[in-house]
């Protein structure tokens, strides 16, 4: 029963649902068609906007053609309404020449001076180019030849008004001026400018002012800054009165820079002829008095500060100068141009002379290995107003310093030498006494003592006037320029340090031809000695000083600002470095002669003590049963005494290298000199002993020279002096670790006490039959 139920319920739902998918299918079908209806009728309408915006789109170009068409209409009605207006003003110009009467009330009428103006300034143009047109075409008819006679008179007529216009508007504006009516003046200005610009109107402005046509001004200028007539002026003081002077000279501009700004239309062209007025008139009548150019030929003499002077005057007035410049441009000058304006590797100079003897300690430096941590710019002040100032100076000023460098070497020159005049003359006659060696110490001393000074002060000269050079010249030049300067330093230095050098040689060789006079008689020899010990230390201490100095000029070498200044020449500093090393060439050689004949006083004074003081008997013993003396002998000791104290000066003055390359060459010389000294004495076995004794003190005194090879020589020696001690039959076997000592030993072998007695001549010819 339920079944049935349940079937007939199916039944029923699914009729029910086959009922609504008909009615679904019938309804969408129904949709579909007014879906399709609708969006053809969507369709036609935008058809229909598009056709509407092209006729509106259409209707407004119309109509904007019809705009343009209209005001083109309306504004060549209105040039043909100004037009007509023109002609009839140029024909009252037209009338007769110089004739002005019958003008129209607009060009006499004071309240339309502006509108005057413009109609006079556009007659002019007009009239002028017509006048220029007639010219070029060729006149084929009368007419064009009365109406250009007419022009002409137009013309006239109206350069006549408008000269007589500006000259009205001019007195009005001073007028005003004077009672500082800035409304009246800026109008008449602004009315002016249609005249040339303005021109006349700034021109006149800027020469009415008090600064330019007072005379009382520029005598102030005068005595602010060089002081009361026959007053001594010094470039401290010149400096002050420039800061003083420029300063008001800056608070002028400014005022008047407040005006100019109120009161004309373009204020930068007239800023730009105030200040070129300031510096061309006032500053320029100032350095006039300020910068007189010393003769070339004839040097103002140092009393008066000599060409120095000058140069720091320059140095003054061109830096003041330049302040001031940058002060105007900071105020407003317009457009005119009022300023314009290391990792080090060390090579040595390789010219030793035997042993690498390097005197002066000189360094060359390898241009191409120098950088810098920081980029340097060049400063390159030398194109505008302010420099054209100094053009005159410019010009000559590398051969003003280079003379007055020259100027200040010869009077430190005079300087040492009215000192070392004195000294002399205070000294007396001192003739062929210690006294003399004394003298000529001190005369040294003074000597390099003004060296250091002469270099120290040419650097600081140099270093300074360098910075100038940096302002005045454009880079290739300033290169060139400043490379000469240089020059010119190191060829004084160097002439004066290779003339220093040579007479502290002098003294030595004064010494030797003492020491040779002097000889045989005991207290002169001694005297002799002295005075060699004397020269000996005077050279050292020159040689100290005079490497002191080259240290000095090598500081301007190596200074960035010297060598930012050759930065733009390819090659320039690498020529300043050969330069140096040619000037000082001549120098090192002095130094390596005197510092050889140095030695050749040594090793004399060492013979002359070895002479006098060794006796045969200390190293020809008797063989008495008393114990040997294990002191070294009294000439080794006095030997060692005076080398110790003559070369305190040497290891003072001498450093490095050269230090180790002269105690090396003075080793030798004292090892050669020590072998002949022996050959002239014969040993016994106790006098090998104390031979033994000097040569090890001689050894401990040269070990201070830190010289390998003349250790190396002294400790042979004391191998070789075995030879006297060990026994006949022994001789054979002392060398056998040593085979390159044979040939002296034998000579030593020769000086043996029983060299004939014990037939060593034949024992060593069959023991060495090579030798």
């Amino acid at each position: 029963m339920v079944t049935l139920e349940l079937v007939d319920l199916q039944q029923q739902i699914d009729g029910r649902l086959y009922n609504l998918k008909k009615e679904v299918s019938i309804q969408d079908s129904k949709h579909r068609k007014t879906l399709a209806e609708l969006e053809k009728g969507v369709d036609g309408l935008f058809d229909s906007f598009a056709r509407l915006d092209s006729r509106i789109s259409s209707v407004g170009q119309t109509a904007a053609k019809i705009g343009d068409h209209l005001q083109s209409a309306d504004a060549q009605r209105e040039t043909a309404s100004q037009t007509i207006e023109l002609i009839k003003y140029l024909m009252e110009f037209n009338s007769s020449p110089g004739d002005l009467m019958e003008l129209s009330p607009l060009f006499s009428d004071d309240s339309r001076v502006a509108e005057a103006a413009s109609i006079a300034q556009k007659l002019r143009s007009f009239a002028e180019e017509d006048i220029g047109r007639q010219g070029i075409a060729v006149p084929s008819v009368v007419e064009n030849a009365t109406a250009s006679r007419g022009l002409e008179v137009a013309v006239a007529n109206l350069q006549d008004y408008c000269n007589e216009l500006e000259n009205r508007l001019l007195s009005r504006f001073d007028a005003a001026s004077q009672r500082r009516e800035l409304s009246t003046m800026s109008e008449c200005a602004k009315i002016l400018s249609q005249f040339n610009r303005g021109t006349s109107a700034m021109q006149h402005y800027v020469a009415t002012r008090p600064m330019f046509i007072d005379v009382e001004v520029m005598n102030a200028d005068t005595r602010l800054v060089l002081g009361d007539q026959g007053s001594q002026i010094s470039p401290s003081n010149v400096a002050r009165g420039l800061s003083s002077l420029y300063k008001e000279i800056t608070d002028t501009v400014r005022k008047e820079a407040a005006t100019i700004m109120a009161v004309f239309p373009s204020p930068n062209d007239v800023m730009a002829i105030l200040v070129q007025r300031v510096l061309e008139q006032r500053v320029t009548a100032l350095l006039d008095k300020l910068l007189v150019k010393p003769s070339l030929v004839n040097l103002p003499p140092m009393e008066e500060g000599g060409l120095l002077l000058y140069l720091r005057m320059l140095a003054v007035a061109y830096e003041k100068t330049q302040e001031l410049a940058r002060d105007l441009r900071a105020v407003g000058c317009g457009d005119l141009d009022v300023e314009g304006g290391p990792k080090v590797e060390k090579m040595p100079l390789g010219r030793f002379r035997p042993s690498g003897l390097n005197p002066l300690g000189y360094t060359y430096y390898a241009c191409s290995s120098i950088s810098f941590s920081n980029n340097l710019s060049l400063s390159n002040i030398a194109t505008g107003l302010t420099e054209s100032l100094f053009l005159a100076h410019k010009d000559e000023y590398p051969e003003h310093e280079q003379a007055s460098l020259r100027q200040l070497y010869q009077a430190k020159m005079e300087e040492m030498r009215a000192e070392s005049q004195q000294l002399s003359e205070s000294s007396g006659t001192i003739g062929r006494s210690r006294g003399a060696s004394v003298a000529s110490s001190h005369q040294t001393d003074i000597c390099y003592r003004w060296l250091q000074s002469l270099c120290v002060g040419m650097k600081k000269q140099f270093l300074g006037l360098l910075e100038i050079l940096l302002h005045f010249f454009v880079p290739t030049t300033l290169a060139t320029n400043v490379k000469a300067v240089f020059t010119c330093l190191l060829d004084q230095v160097s002439q004066y340090i290779t003339e220093g050098l040579e007479r502290a040689r002098d003294s030595l060789n004064e010494a030797a031809v003492l020491r040779e006079r002097f000889m045989l008689a005991q207290v002169l020899a001694e005297a002799a000695a002295a005075a060699g010990e004397s020269s000996f230390r005077s050279f050292m201490v020159a040689v100290q000083r005079c490497a002191s100095s080259v240290a000095i000029v090598q500081q301007v070498l190596l200074c960035k600002l010297y060598i930012s200044a050759l930065l733009p020449v390819d090659g320039a500093h690498a020529s300043s470095c050969e330069e140096m090393a040619t000037a000082m060439s001549s120098a090192e050689t002095a130094a390596y002669k005197g510092l050889q004949k140095c030695i050749e006083t040594v090793m004399a004074e060492v013979e002359r003590l070895l002479s006098a003081e060794q006796k045969a008997t200390d190293y020809r013993l008797p063989d008495d049963g008393i114990a040997p003396d294990h002191r070294p002998t009294n000439a080794c000791t006095r030997v060692v005494a005076y080398l110790s104290r003559v070369l305190e000066a040497a290891f003072t003055a001498l450093e490095g290298l050269n230090k180790q390359a002269f105690l090396t060459e003075l080793g030798n010389h004292l090892h050669k000199g020590l072998l002949n000294h022996w050959q002239k004495f014969t040993f016994n076995p106790s006098g090998g002993l104390r031979l033994k004794r000097d040569i090890t003190e001689y050894g401990e005194f040269v070990r201070s020279f830190n010289a390998p090879t003349v250790d190396e020589k002294f400790e042979l020696l004391g191998i070789m002096a075995n030879v006297f001690i060990v026994a006949p039959e022994s001789l054979s076997s002392l060398f056998e670790g040593t085979p390159s000592i044979r040939k002296d030993a034998q000579r030593f072998i020769q000086l043996r006490e029983d060299y004939k007695t014990a037939k060593l001549a034949s024992r060593l010819s069959s023991l060495w039959p090579s030798s």
